[in-house]
């Protein structure tokens, strides 16, 4: 393929390392690159993500897809809405960075020596509802801007501590900022967290092809789909309180072979409990074959549900 590829992605800093990945793959495989900057309507705005609603990252990249500015999107594959996009097809998943969930804290404190009244800041409704389930006693406090100006509120004294993902922090550069990676049997990670999207034109078979052999790693492709078919089945949006983890892991068959399985494990607010001071968080996991991601993301959604799970927004991860 002898055209330019030219990559759209936001202009923060997180976003262009994130794409710089994936065009330092093209490049290896001996392709030219470009890298195209697009403004997203949640660059424009300081309000809140639950507010200015699902996709706010990501709608602006779209349309740049579908008029021709650019060949390839990059995304956080958290960011973007549930929903299929007719005319577009995710043609990759790179392999994943460490999906964990971060605190950094003040003084290097961890999650349990923070003091209860200790103001935590973060944007994210999933975060907030797990940490104020753990009943420590923490002032949970929402937070806007990147992460940088998210840093500069702690050792500023602002507030105590701030959590965010784990993988945006390394890909920056800025592990040794981490007081604690959190465990997630405190806290789930967003479903698809520290995973890239790499979408393209439905109709560029080419460019499909190339990124499939290029950038696509199966085995973080099936977790994150098992992980995103439960968002879906949930009706949930990627602002929702809702948690996934999924793992590829090796198992024995009875007649001793080997086999690839998927393991999943999931938490969401019970019913309309995630705006309460110590929310009910009904967690659930369960097993699959690896070629069973999207069925077991589906089949682990009812069984939340059933254990009493709310349904949190509208068909297609639309909040309501």
């Amino acid at each position: 393929m002898t055209r330019t590829i030219r990559i759209g992605t936001r202009a923060s800093a997180l976003a262009l390392t994130q794409t710089g990945t994936v065009a330092d793959a093209l490049r290896r495989a001996g392709q030219q690159v470009e890298i195209v900057k697009v403004t997203t309507p949640g660059d424009r705005s300081s309000a809140p993500i639950a507010e200015i609603g699902v996709g706010v990252f990501t709608s602006a990249l779209r349309e740049a897809l579908k008029d021709g500015r650019v060949d390839v999107a990059v995304h956080s594959y958290k960011d973007l809405p549930t929903a299929a996009e007719p005319g577009i097809v995710l043609a990759a998943v790179p392999p994943r960075e460490d999906p964990r969930d971060a605190l950094i804290a003040r003084d290097g404190l961890t999650l349990a020596e923070l003091p209860p009244g200790s103001t935590v800041g973060t944007g994210s409704n999933r975060r907030s509802a797990q940490l104020r389930a753990l009943g420590l006693g923490l002032q949970v406090v929402p937070i806007r801007g990147n992460v940088d100006s998210r840093l500069r509120k702690v050792h500023e004294g602002e507030l105590d501590a701030i959590v965010l993902a784990r993988a945006g922090l390394s890909r920056l550069g800025l592990a040794d900022q981490i007081t604690e990676t959190l465990d997630p049997i405190q806290m789930l990670p967003s479903p698809a967290q520290g995973a890239l999207a790499v979408e393209c034109r439905a109709d560029d078979v080419d460019i499909e092809h190339l990124l499939q052999s290029t950038v696509n790693d199966a085995g973080t492709r099936a977790a994150v789909t098992a992980e995103r078919a439960m968002l879906a089945a949930l009706e949930a949006g990627c602002s929702a309180p809702v948690g996934a983890l999924a793992e590829v892991v090796e198992d024995l068959e009875a007649d001793g072979s080997i086999v690839e399985r998927i393991s999943l494990r999931g938490v969401a607010a019970a019913g309309d409990d995630e705006a309460s001071d110590v929310p009910v968080l009904i967690r659930a996991s369960a097993v699959a074959n690896s070629g069973d991601a999207e069925r077991l993301g589906r089949e682990l959604a009812a069984e939340l549900l059933d254990l009493g799970a709310g349904a949190l927004s509208g068909p297609g991860g639309k909040p309501r």
